[in-house]
């Protein structure tokens, strides 16, 4: 089927309305009509080219929800009519140590929603920037909010999960002092995970301005990073820092706030290296620098039934579909809290 979408046929191009092809459902296919979604950073520096590989034409977005309005013969958990999302996996080898922990992820084989390899026309994944999408049933989520929170919920499935996957996996909970680094797009998401999870929240901010909007979300405290005396005061005193910046910067402070046997996990994806951190950071206090990327589908269905539970959603600003570039421009100033959402019924106009 022919549909429409929003990408750039080139990294130095605006993006622009243009015309992609969906696949028929196939036998454990599920079709969703793409309500809204999310804009990540990731889409920006992909459509842009400042990664290498951008295959064009790119349709970004891996951010979706929306209503399902076909299911293959063989599909049986989804009926026309319910509340889906798709994050950044439509596929992988399926039969993998990964795969088989529920850790797609991380298989080698992981087809991303867009500039991914696919025997589908163009050759590569389209992404959520478009009126429909068609993917397999193991790669589709069920969203049990309240349908008014549907938009907002779109950035849970990157956002979201990109910070609740590591928040779980280092155990954060009651009785754990917790540092978020960054209070944007990902960053808003970890501090309302890891408080709503019961740790102590110390966000950490290089702007004076959003003291307040951090406590908003749940921080216990914050600390503005380029103000010395308040990094020396929490010296050696966290358990876990979740570091969201997407920018290169300074590792060595972060660390230096670690207990012994702490761990800062990065989840940032700057479009240049970070600086290396000072060893002696990490062996004098036993800690440890890691990584983190997205989550795998059960922990990304887990996320989504918890954030449900406890009434958790991104803060966002709706645009148009038109409006991308500059929303892309706006998202490099930090001029968006926290998160962009495209009304995906713009791209008829």
């Amino acid at each position: 089927m022919t549909i429409k979408a929003y990408g750039a046929h080139a990294g130095d191009q605006a993006l622009e309305s243009m015309e992609i092809t969906r696949r028929a459902p196939g036998p454990h296919d599920v079709q969703i009509d793409i309500a809204y979604c999310g804009v990540c950073h990731s889409d920006l520096h992909q459509v842009r080219a400042e990664w290498a590989g951008t295959c064009f034409p790119c349709v970004p977005g891996h951010e979706i929800v929306g209503h399902v309005s076909a299911v293959g013969d063989h599909v049986s958990a989804y009926q026309i009519g319910d509340l889906v999302g798709v994050g950044c996996i439509v596929d992988s080898c399926q039969h993998c140590e990964e795969c088989d922990a529920g850790l797609e992820n991380y298989c080698d084989g992981m087809v991303g929603t867009y500039n991914s390899a696919t025997p589908d026309a163009p050759g590569h994944t389209l992404g959520g920037y478009s009126q429909k999408i068609v993917v397999h049933e193991r790669y589709v989520l069920r969203i049990r909010h309240p349908k008014a929170q549907l938009a907002a919920v779109a950035p849970l499935l990157c956002a979201g999960i990109t910070t609740w996957s590591p928040l779980r996996h280092w155990k954060v909970g009651p009785g754990k002092k917790v540092g978020v680094v960054g209070i944007g797009g990902l960053g808003h998401m970890g501090i309302k995970l890891a408080h709503a999870m019961g740790a102590h929240v110390v966000a950490f901010t290089t702007s004076e301005s959003k003291r307040e909007a951090a406590r908003a979300l749940g921080a216990d405290e914050v600390v503005v990073s380029r103000n010395a005396g308040e990094m020396a005061a929490h010296a050696k005193s966290l358990d876990f820092i979740l570091n969201t910046v997407a920018a290169a910067h300074d590792l060595d402070a972060y660390l230096a706030v670690l207990k012994r046997d702490g761990t800062m996990a990065l989840v940032g994806a700057p479009s240049s290296p970070h600086p290396s951190p000072g060893v002696f950071h990490l062996i004098m206090k036993r800690r440890s620098l890691a990584g983190s990327m997205i989550g795998g589908i059960p922990e990304t269905q887990e996320m989504l039934d918890f954030c449900a539970q406890h009434g958790i959603v991104a803060d966002i600003e709706m645009i148009r579909a038109q409006e991308i570039d500059d929303a892309y421009d706006r998202m490099l100033k930090g001029e968006v809290k926290y998160r962009f959402v495209i009304d995906c019924a713009s791209l008829a106009a």
